[in-house]
């Protein structure tokens, strides 16, 4: 069962959501344009090793920007024979590369910092480079936070990472005033290239830290904030008869989420019966979420141990009387059943194993 349609609808029909997402990287485009020629004006009419790092990163900035924008509209096409599962990990895979740019930026900047160390460089026109490094980086503070909020609230990766990096660029440019602001106190011309060579530790942890983030949704690492939202959408949406959601699998494609699940119900109910159930479930849980996603159920017949947490009163195979419900949390539902403690113990079979 789908909820939504979060992996896009025709090219002349776009889903909201992918709509709001490509409107915010098409304005990241553009405002990251402007702000790099604001930056390198002021590099060129100052000589300022810490204001050039900063223009640098504002290239990765639009690069990203544009390969955020070609990623979002790739991401949002439906699903397809080739694709079942959609398109949306081509966000993560901007963000990789995003990440990538941020680290090779920090190389770049750290390389030009310890050469202007070495060959001391002149400066000039400070008040006017400060001047249009403050009003980048506050413009740079205000669309960080927009794009950041917009990829939450559409739940795209892509602009969460763009964000994240222009708020990384403010962070930077904040620095670079600092810096310059303290040239101009001492008259000690050798702290704008240190303050380059601190830019560009600073952004090569930024990069390394967004790689990693991206990998493992490539990878499709377990997210423990998406089955915290399942968990309590099970609690919330109880069906008679559902006895117990076990051995989620949860993983996001882009904007949309997959689930996989085992659903217990009696052992004596028909087909019909533990289909109803579920497709009941599904409903009731698709309908409270906030993300796009599916959910496939199969479904498990009781045995006697479910019988003290089963609350069925018309139950006629119980052995033991209800006693009560055990909370449901991400770890009780990513466990098999009867798990010491629960949490996640995979089990696979072999071809020689039986079933």
């Amino acid at each position: 069962m789908v909820a939504g349609d979060g992996n896009g609808g025709s090219a002349g029909d776009l889903d909201p959501r992918v709509r709001a997402r490509l409107r915010a990287a098409l304005i990241s485009l553009v405002v990251g344009a402007i702000l790099l020629v604001v930056k390198f004006t002021a590099w060129r009419r100052t000589g300022s090793t810490a204001i050039l790092s900063d223009a640098l990163e504002s290239i990765v900035n639009v690069v990203a920007a544009l390969f955020a924008l070609g990623a979002i509209a790739f991401a949002g096409r439906p699903a397809d024979r080739n694709h079942p599962y959609g398109h949306g990990k081509m966000e993560f895979f901007t963000a990789v590369f995003e990440g990538g740019m941020v680290t090779f930026a920090a190389v770049m900047i750290l390389y030009e910092g310890v050469e202007a160390l070495i060959h001391e460089r002149p400066l000039r026109e400070l008040d006017f480079g400060l001047v249009l490094v403050l009003g980048a980086g506050v413009a740079n503070l205000f669309l960080g936070l927009y794009l950041v909020r917009a990829g939450k609230r559409s739940q795209s990766p892509a602009l969460v990472a763009d964000g994240k990096h222009v708020l990384s660029d403010f962070v930077t440019s904040a620095g670079v005033v600092a810096g310059l602001l303290l040239v101009k106190a001492t008259g000690l011309a050798w702290i704008d290239p240190a303050v380059a060579v601190l830019v560009g530790v600073l952004l090569g942890v930024a990069g390394i830290r967004l790689v990693r983030q991206a990998a493992g949704g490539l990878l499709d690492e377990e997210d423990p904030a998406l089955l915290a939202e399942l968990a309590a959408l099970f609690a919330d949406a109880s069906v008679e008869g559902v006895i117990e959601v076990h051995e989620v699998r949860a993983l996001r494609e882009g904007s949309y989420s997959h689930v996989d699940a085992h659903l217990v119900v009696p052992e004596f109910w028909t087909v019909d019966q533990a289909h109803d159930a579920s497709e009941t479930l599904e409903r009731r849980v698709l309908g409270s979420w906030h993300r796009d996603g599916e959910i496939v159920f199969h479904v498990d017949p009781c045995r006697r141990v479910y019988c003290p947490r089963c609350p069925l009163e018309s139950c006629p195979v119980r052995t033991e009387p209800f006693r009560e419900r055990p909370p449901v949390t991400a770890e009780s539902i990513v466990g098999p059943p009867w798990s010491p403690g629960g949490g996640r113990e995979l089990k696979r079979r072999g071809p020689a194993e039986g079933p």
